[in-house]
């Protein structure tokens, strides 16, 4: 898993996402774009792909797409319409495009894998040819690079994911903590 950070400048949502899904489709990866201001960190994404990946194994998934099952765990939701809300949209936004090779790619010899803190220095060569594509974008939708990953904004994850103030009292730990709880649950509730 390789997220790429930056602000998208979207002028055409359907060609952007078309954009990246034929970067996905080239290198044989799945690409996905999210509004960074709702994703509390590198954790928050790849157990949204385990999970997606374990759905789509199960044959339990909701979305026929990995890019789209992904999204949905992402967003703690089974519904495809609310989840697409974490997506990137129109104008500028700050976004966090995630490039993934599943279990089709190799990852380098000396990879080591991804901790909580640390990001992978085993992309596959495929990830990194997408997330060099992703970088490459230009034109009317165009990603410029910028750290915008845990970079989010504690009142949109509020009411985006409904976390309350009951809610954060009652559990130990933080806000990711508590998003990354709801990605997690959506398994329970299927």
């Amino acid at each position: 898993m390789e997220p790429v950070e930056g602000v998208a400048t979207v002028e055409d949502l359907d060609a952007f996402v078309a954009r990246l899904g034929a970067i996905g489709d080239e290198h044989g990866v799945t690409v996905q774009a999210f509004d960074a201001r709702c994703v509390v960190d590198r954790a928050h994404l790849r157990r949204a792909v385990e999970l997606a990946d374990r759905s789509l194994a199960r044959g339990e998934n909701v979305a026929r797409d990995r890019a789209v099952e992904i999204l949905l765990y992402a967003a703690g939701t089974r519904q495809i319409d609310r989840a697409l809300e974490l997506g990137v949209s129109e104008g500028e936004c700050p976004a966090v495009v995630l490039v993934d090779a599943g279990d089709a790619g190799e990852r380098g010899p000396d990879a080591e894998p991804e901790t909580e803190s640390a990001p992978s220095d085993g992309a596959t060569a495929a990830e990194r040819r997408a997330v060099e594509a992703v970088r490459g974008m230009d034109g009317p939708g165009r990603l410029e690079p910028a750290e915008t990953l845990g970079e989010y904004d504690p009142d949109r994850v509020r009411e985006y994911f409904e976390v309350s103030d009951a809610e954060l009292d009652a559990v130990e730990g933080t806000l990711a903590d508590a998003v990354r709880e709801r990605v997690a649950l959506l398994d329970v509730e299927k």
